[in-house]
């Protein structure tokens, strides 16, 4: 089965990443998996602190992961995997493509602010020649009915 690999962050535009890999999953028979990517700065701390802080990044994952699952079994139809990795967000996403030969399409939303379309944007379409699958971008600010009639 095909994925749609889409990154769990704190941005706005993660939303409609969100809604547009589930939609296409659902319409396509195909799968999401959620990766949330820890970065290592994290944890620079000491031994038993970086622990308890790790841990509670995961909880707060689990926590953020299960209300975008939730929508998509109800509203779509559609049963994501979440992935946690712990590293650079750039590295583990291309590692996690390598890893996982079911992914077929990263899906990424874009910022809408004057800044950019998002660090994580820029980067990925900076490493995009040397990804096996091909990446969408999809804007943060397309409303529900705009994603519904383009999925």
């Amino acid at each position: 089965m095909r994925k749609f690999l889409v990154v769990l962050d704190d941005s706005r535009e993660c939303l409609n990443a969100m809604r547009f890999a589930a939609m296409r999953a659902a319409h396509t028979g195909g799968g999401v998996a959620i990766l949330s990517v820890i970065p290592p700065e994290e944890f620079n701390h000491w031994i038993g602190v970086g622990e308890v802080m790790r841990e509670e990044a995961r909880e707060r994952i689990h926590a953020h992961f299960e209300v975008f699952a939730k929508w998509m079994r109800d509203k779509q139809g559609v049963d994501p995997e979440l992935v946690i990795r712990e590293g650079e967000p750039v590295e583990e996403i291309i590692e996690q493509v390598r890893q996982d030969s079911e992914i077929g399409i990263l899906v990424l939303g874009a910022g809408t602010g004057r800044k950019g379309p998002g660090p994580l944007v820029t980067q990925m379409t900076k490493s995009s020649g040397s990804l096996p699958i091909p990446i969408t971008i999809v804007p943060g600010d397309l409303s529900k009915e705009k994603l519904e009639a383009i999925t």
